[in-house]
């Protein structure tokens, strides 16, 4: 994985690898904090929780992934040390009720799936000025690309240029199948799963 970072010509240091081990058990965790791994993901707040208390390693940043339901945000917030997906004002106001200190990005659709989270990008500044005035941390934006090579591209593109807008450093685009693409366009953080850990079971 490094290896293919550092082959599009970016830093090493500057692209986070969030190792994403959901339905994998607590030995991938291991495996990857082995291997110098210490940002790890998870997209069901159940297995974040579990893995979070088995593994007991204080060194591991934990990343919440999926999608936020509002009666689950307070179990998201003990868990998970940045919160992903974020893209309704409700699920802001009750992080700042709960955990106004938490990292959290704002996830951005550009697929408009009815299945697919995220905010439309016409939202986005309103939900990060929102989040500003509640005093929250945050940090950045998140987008998972389209399937096609060419919406992956305008995706990324996009994306850069609204987190430059508005200011915010981290934009986290880039999985298994799309990293090298995101690395041309600027992200700060690859979430990267199966190939690191294989094909998953279903769940």
């Amino acid at each position: 994985m490094r290896a293919r970072i550092a082959a599009t010509g970016r830093d090493l240091a500057s692209v986070r690898i969030v190792a994403v081990t959901k339905t994998f058990g607590v030995d991938a965790v291991r495996a990857a904090r082995s291997n110098g791994l210490t940002d790890l993901g998870e997209n069901y707040v159940d297995e974040l929780c579990e893995k979070r208390a088995q593994s007991d390693d204080a060194t591991i940043t934990w990343y919440y992934l999926g999608a936020l339901q509002s009666n689950k945000v307070r179990r998201v917030v003990e868990c998970a040390d940045v919160v992903c997906g974020v893209s309704r004002l409700k699920e802001m106001e009750r992080i700042a009720r709960f955990a106004p200190s938490r990292g959290l990005y704002v996830q951005v659709d550009y697929t408009g799936a009815p299945e697919r989270n995220g905010a439309p990008e016409g939202d986005v500044a309103l939900l990060v000025a929102r989040g500003r005035v509640l005093g929250l941390n945050v940090r950045g934006l998140m987008t998972v690309a389209p399937n096609d090579r060419d919406g992956a591209r305008q995706a990324f593109r996009s994306l850069g240029a609204l987190a430059d807008d508005l200011g915010l450093v981290e934009r986290s685009m880039g999985m298994s199948d799309d990293l090298e693409l995101a690395c041309e366009f600027g992200t700060s953080e690859v979430r990267i799963g199966r190939a690191l850990f294989g094909e998953r079971d279903a769940r």
